[in-house]
């Protein structure tokens, strides 16, 4: 049984990971400031591509390396690197105009950043996972929802420290937290255990259940959908919408925050309403909002930040669900499960994270990308029923489960 310490712990690093994850498309009218960086719509999203490599590696090797090191020692190598990160994004500033200098040091702090989050969040849900056997799905919405509450502050924190006159305040405080969890954690055990049953399948090499590959294209899909709205609102809203960047901000943080409070209703009404009721339901609200802000007008900014709560809400609980059904469903390579569905979904975090640059320097409109990415919803929407499908409901003999 994990102490109160290891829980509080665990559940602080979901926070504090949730505000590092956003610290960099909080920065984004930064970053694209003329009088600041300077950056091109395709720079800004070619930042992104080392997070994606480097997270997907890491997602990937961190069921081989926990069971090697210890799942307390990933997650301590996900913190320092996550540190590490912040503090190139803080040295940045100092040469933020020149951009040939700048450009490349803010590549290897997203590469870091990338290797940080796909090291730290599958150990926080593997770990999360083991110290609430009896409730998994519960305590990973939980997890999740805590980092939410992270993504969600860190658009705020950005305008505030705007408004102060130093928007590096931001990775300032992102790096003294994980400093501290650091310090912190170095104390505690922080087990979790890793099944007999669960062999070299757990590190991607043979015998991967087929069924794997259903959770797989559904976080592809989800990480798609969640990146257009995480990191492309506030362009949506400046651009498209005559929306000021602090107004921008706003409507960043109405969606972190439905995603938060979204994972809360879905944990809490756990009990009354099955969870595969709401992993059906949200895709469907998601593919309502995109092409509701494909439609809006410019200077409809008040609207958009109505439109973008709610895709929060269709984003919350969506991630954490396709996690805790695939470590029940599979039980076989429950501890690769975590970090193979964060793999897939920084795939899918990089196509949209990069691929929407282009099209908009090329003269698409970030509406027009809005309204192409509710095809995906959709398609999410259909996936959802073969993923969220009881395995109860299968033959015992069926080899996706039982391999």
């Amino acid at each position: 049984m994990a102490t109160r310490a290891e829980t509080s712990v665990v559940y602080a690093a979901g926070a504090a990971q949730g505000i590092v994850l956003v610290t960099f498309p909080a920065a984004s009218t930064i970053f694209t400031s003329p009088d600041q960086y300077g950056l091109t719509d395709t720079q800004y999203g070619v930042l992104f591509l080392p997070q994606v490599a480097t997270a997907i590696a890491a997602s990937l090797l961190g069921a081989l390396l926990a069971r090697r090191f210890g799942t307390k020692r990933v997650y301590l190598a996900g913190l320092a690197a996550g540190l590490v990160s912040m503090l190139l994004l803080i040295v940045s500033q100092f040469v933020e105009t020149n951009t040939p200098v700048a450009f490349p040091l803010l590549l290897v702090a997203t590469a870091l950043l990338g290797m940080g989050f796909g090291l730290t969040v599958p150990s926080l849900n593997t770990l999360t996972a083991a110290f609430h056997p009896d409730a998994i799905d519960s305590a990973v919405l939980r997890l999740n929802a805590l980092l939410g509450l992270g993504t969600a502050l860190a658009p705020v924190l950005v305008a505030i420290f705007v408004g102060l006159g130093f928007w590096w305040g931001l990775p300032v405080l992102s790096a003294s937290l994980l400093a501290g969890l650091l310090f912190a954690s170095l104390r505690l055990p922080l087990r979790a255990a890793h099944p007999a049953t669960e062999d070299a399948r757990g590190s991607g090499g043979e015998g991967i259940p087929s069924r794997f590959w259903l959770f797989a294209g559904f976080a592809v899909l989800y990480g798609v959908c969640e990146t257009v709205n995480g990191n492309w609102s506030q362009l949506d809203m400046t651009h498209d919408l005559g929306a000021s960047t602090t107004v921008a901000s706003i409507a960043l943080t109405a969606f972190w925050a439905m995603v938060t409070l979204g994972r809360i209703v879905v944990a809490a009404l756990q009990p009354r309403v099955p969870t595969r009721v709401a992993y059906h339901i949200l895709p469907l609200v998601l593919i309502g909002t995109f092409l509701a802000t494909a439609s809006l007008p410019s200077g409809a900014a008040g609207a958009g930040i109505l439109v973008f709560a709610l895709a929060g809400l269709g984003c919350s609980g969506l991630l954490p669900l396709t996690i805790s059904f695939g470590q029940e469903q599979l039980p076989a390579i429950s501890t690769a499960m975590a970090g193979g569905v964060i793999a897939f979904y920084q795939l899918g975090y990089g196509i949209a994270a990069f691929g929407v640059g282009p099209l908009v320097d090329n003269g698409v409109k970030v509406s027009t990308v809005f309204g192409l990415t509710a095809i995906v919803a959709g398609a999410m929407a259909a996936v959802s029923f073969a993923v969220a499908r009881s395995p109860n409901a299968r033959p015992p003999s069926d080899p996706d489960l039982t391999a």
